[in-house]
């Protein structure tokens, strides 16, 4: 270059000039040059930052806890490398990949050259911009992308490089990911150019419930959870079954600090080995009704204990009713059923009056569901009897068989979320009693399973798929897969209460449930 500016000063100054003139030129035209090359690069490098900011290049929201993987790759003559910076907080992490394009699969026959292209895999040339290497070569993989290739083709295509953003996201929060990059022909002092990205982690929804301890000083406190494990020996005709039961408040009483509503109560008359189970679903709305579903549950167990301590006439109009030709209920049954089931719910409902008034509260305030379930193993089956009245379910479940049996039909009201409860005066006329009252004889079964709605909602969402057994195969198999119900496991409790915490998005109730197994 200084030559060049001694040739052009000695053709336009002929006769010479000073030195200090000589030096000043070259200085002048110098910079000169050097401002023009440096407004052309910087024109260049806004031309590519135009051109890469107007990609369609986004980092989709990721969510903690949840896989993520998602592909930036940059399809532009200009760029050469190309990284991110920012993730070191989110949990992710970035790592090049090579990308393989297939443009052409073709098939091989043994002893054959190449022969058929197959068409649909053609067409991906038109679409295809070249990466990096830009060449077109026989991959050495027999699987591209979710696509495998039989051993017996090759597959020519095109290598890509590109940058996936990848991991776990193990923290919540917003975050600015810089895309940096170089252009070709960058050298050291030039400008590494950039591309912010807005990025958000979201949070796992199970994270933002609060679990705020209820207050021991409200009245009629009640634990916030509860479980409980009843087993029964075995005897000479082998092993029988034992009842395990758990409650927890939901998350939605729990992220206010609200108590438990729900309750139940078990219990296994070791000397004529009939069971009895109560579970009780205290009206959310209703301020008492954590009392209400406690009075429900160990009423009607104290009332059918007393009742089943001597059951000689029950058992034998039971026999009978196995014998007859049909197997045809008879009114002495009916009436025996009536009166000790019948009985245990009516006495629940008196005693609940009682205590409002006691108190000086409405019965309303007491408000509270009630399933109510009595059977026995005799040499020819079971006898199960029940009451049902208010939401939930109650169901004999034979999975072998593929066999269910609702024992009665949930209470629905005008709206969504309304049912009866065992406070309301018309529940206990005899037409009504008699109607919520069901009992049969079973050879056998899998389970006898009485759950509140913060368990049968999510898992049947309706009332008409409590009558589908595929619906009872998924919620077996969903207990199944953590407790584990085998004889005489008493930590199977623990494991049910920990199954309580299942998610699922929308329900958030009290969840109870009770399995004789």
């Amino acid at each position: 270059m200084t030559e060049l500016l001694d040739l052009l000063i000695g053709k336009y100054f002929p006769h010479g000039i000073s030195s200090e003139k000589r030096s000043d030129i070259k200085e002048f035209f110098l910079e000169k040059l050097y401002n023009e090359y440096n407004e052309y690069y910087m024109a260049r490098e806004l031309v590519i930052k135009n051109r890469i900011d107007a990609l369609n290049l986004v980092l989709p929201n990721a969510k903690v806890g949840e896989n993520y993987s998602q592909l930036i790759k940059i399809d532009d003559p200009d760029v050469c490398e190309y990284w991110l910076e920012g993730l070191e907080d989110t949990g992710l992490y970035a790592e090049s990949e090579v990308i393989l394009n297939p443009i052409e699969i073709i098939n091989v026959d043994e002893g054959n050259d190449t022969t058929n292209v197959t068409s649909s895999d053609k067409g991906i040339i038109d679409s295809m911009t070249p990466g990096c290497t830009d060449c077109i070569e026989e991959i050495d993989s027999h699987k591209i992308g979710d696509v495998t290739v039989a051993i017996d083709t090759k597959v020519l295509g095109t290598k890509d490089c590109g940058i996936v953003v990848k991991g776990i996201p193990a923290k919540a929060g917003d975050y600015e990911i810089i895309l940096k990059y170089k252009y070709q022909n960058w050298s050291e002092g030039c400008s590494i150019l950039e591309r912010k990205f807005k990025f958000a982690i979201n949070p796992d929804p199970r994270s933002l419930w609060k679990d705020i301890p209820t207050d021991k000083n409200i009245k009629f406190f009640k634990e916030d959870y509860v479980c409980d494990y009843v087993q029964v020996t075995e005897n000479d005709k082998g092993p029988q079954k034992d009842i395990v039961a758990a409650s927890k408040r939901g998350r939605s009483h729990a992220h206010e600090g609200k108590a438990r509503d729900d309750d139940f109560r078990l219990f296994h008359n070791d000397n004529n080995g009939w069971y009895i189970i109560a579970v009780a679903d205290g009206a959310g709305s209703a301020k008492y009704s954590r009392k209400g579903s406690a009075l429900a549950c160990e009423t009607c167990i104290e009332f059918c204990k007393a009742a089943l301590e001597n059951p000689t006439e029950l058992e034998n109009e039971i026999i009978a009713l196995n014998n007859s030709s049909e197997g045809q209920s008879n009114r002495d049954i009916s009436t025996l059923i009536y009166n000790i089931i019948g009985g245990a719910a009516h006495k629940a409902h008196r005693v609940i009056l009682e205590t409002a008034s006691a108190n000086e509260d409405q019965p309303r305030d007491y408000s509270t569901t009630l399933l109510l379930a009595i059977c026995k193993k005799f040499d020819f089956g079971w006898f199960v009897a029940s009451f049902w009245v208010g939401d939930g379910a109650m169901c004999i479940y034979d999975k072998q068989r593929q066999y269910i049996k609702l024992l009665g039909t949930p209470d629905g009201g005008e709206y969504a979320g309304q049912t009866r409860f065992l406070t309301m005066k018309e529940i206990f006329t005899p037409e009504s009693i008699m109607s919520r009252l069901k009992y049969s004889i079973e050879r056998d079964f899998t389970a006898l399973m009485l759950m509140t709605d913060g368990i049968s909602d999510p898992f049947f969402e309706t009332d008409a798929n409590l009558s589908k057994v595929e619906k009872w195969n998924e919620l077996w198999d969903n207990i199944n897969s953590e407790v584990e119900l085998t004889d005489d496991n008493s930590e199977s409790q623990y494991q049910l209460l920990k199954w309580l915490d299942f998610w699922s998005p929308g329900n958030h109730d009290d969840r109870t449930i009770a399995i004789l197994y």
